[in-house]
């Protein structure tokens, strides 16, 4: 199951964590498995700020208190070395660049990460709208499998219901996001199991480490139900509940109280395998891509600093891009990969909840879901069988629209970057 999501399914998955954790422990990895020396030497910042203690190459991380080291600037030397021996009664022209210097890197770091959490989380929640409903409606003749019907249909919705159609159960997703987090963090706190990965990994604590994330998927499980409803359930039929109506409906699947729903509603005790096979593969695939899309960056951007046909600029892009790169290509084939499982994950949780969405067809009017799947298997086998191979990939075009736009923002954000780089050297 996977918003804009995590390593696990939509809002389910855990996305924090230090990015200098080792193996699958964080979503931000940022060391390799390779014990190269000189790759240990590339210090990132903690992903709540990117880049704002980002170091360059060869730098170390100064004590707390101590003066920032002195840094020659290229060519002759334009003043005295800024709090050393040679400091006269003021700071060199060359000490107050670099103080700019730093101010500009921190900011456009940390702007940098903003705009990546803002496009993930918020401008392609519409995608996540659109591609649910398509994965949900059995009685769909248009699988939008390309990006070209999913933006003339979602056009449809936002002129027929308004804005509010294709950002619904957005506060919702980030509930589930921080219900994940937190559930994590107390079954780590009261049990064995660990929340990251040490670098001397082995198979039993790697099996502990997936079996902590297993738990939490189950933990969150409900709210998960309730938040995919908010986002599939029409605009047109709903009766403006609030935001925490997540928790208030999820805790009433939880204990079976105050949820209207049909004979057909699936238990949880009947979702909670393909809850947290979604969950677990999707982060595991996602770990692992992210760790070798690093690696590989790293590798290469360590290897145009020694040849030194780097520029100053390129330096600093290569200190903040590779996560945010690899991150991106890490969730991408994560969901293209797990896609149909995902499809098969919805219908099962939407099952017996009385749901009304909207008909992906004609862009308005609205459908009742009123399957009658027994369990996963069948769900599978009845997809296979009435609406073939691609019955699966219903909305996909959504995927390619969201990760498309998501590139957008980070090639115009890596743009600016660049300028202002530029502009300030």
């Amino acid at each position: 199951m996977h918003p804009r999501r995590p390593d696990g399914f939509d809002g389910l998955g855990y996305r924090g964590g230090a990015r200098d954790e080792p193996g699958f422990g964080g979503a931000f990895p940022a060391r390799s498995f390779s014990s190269a020396s000189d790759l240990s030497r590339w210090v990132t910042s903690p992903p709540d700020i990117p880049g704002s203690r980002n170091l360059h190459w060869a730098e170390e991380s100064p004590p707390r208190g101590a003066p920032a080291p002195c840094t020659p600037p290229e060519g002759p030397a334009e003043g005295p070395c800024p709090g050393g021996a040679g400091r006269s009664g003021g700071e060199g022209l060359g000490g107050v660049q670099g103080r700019a210097s730093q101010q500009l890197n921190r900011f456009a770091g940390f702007g940098i990460g903003l705009a990546s959490l803002f496009t993930e989380n918020v401008l392609a929640h519409p995608c996540i709208v659109l591609r649910r409903q398509c994965q949900v409606n059995y009685h769909a003749r248009h699988y939008h499998l390309t990006p070209f019907t999913v933006i003339n249909i979602m056009y449809s919705f936002n002129k027929t219901q308004g804005p509010r159609a294709l950002w619904k159960g957005m506060g919702s997703t980030f509930i589930v996001q921080g219900i994940t987090l937190g559930a994590e963090g107390i079954i780590s706190e009261f049990t064995p199991l660990p929340r990251e990965i040490s670098h001397k990994w082995n198979p039993k604590q790697i099996g502990e480490h997936l079996l902590l994330k297993s738990l939490t998927y189950i933990v969150a499980m409900p709210f998960y139900s309730a938040s995919l409803i908010e986002t599939v359930q029409s605009e047109i039929i709903r009766d403006g509940a609030g935001i925490l109506e997540c928790v208030k409906e999820g805790i009433g699947r939880a204990i079976g109280l105050g949820v209207p729903h049909s004979k057909r509603l699936l238990p949880l005790l009947s979702l909670v395998f393909p809850t947290v096979l979604h969950g677990v593969l999707h982060y595991v695939i996602s770990s692992v891509v992210q760790k070798v899309v690093l690696l590989i960056l790293k590798r290469k951007a360590y290897d145009s600093h020694l040849a030194e046909s780097a520029s100053p600029v390129q330096s600093m892009l290569d200190a903040y891009f590779p996560e945010l790169i690899a991150n991106f290509v890490a969730s991408l084939c994560s969901d293209v990969t797990l896609y149909p499982l995902e499809t098969v994950l919805h219908r099962l949780h939407v099952q017996g909840t009385r749901t009304i969405i909207d008909n992906t067809d004609l862009g308005y009017e609205v459908l009742p879901i009123n399957t009658q799947y027994e369990g996963m298997r069948d769900c599978v086998s009845t997809i296979r069988q009435e609406e073939g191979a691609l019955g699966f990939y219903k909305g996909f075009g959504a995927v390619v629209v969201q990760y498309t736009l998501h590139a957008a923002v980070l090639q115009i954000t890596k743009i600016i970057y660049s300028t202002l780089l530029q502009n300030s050297a």
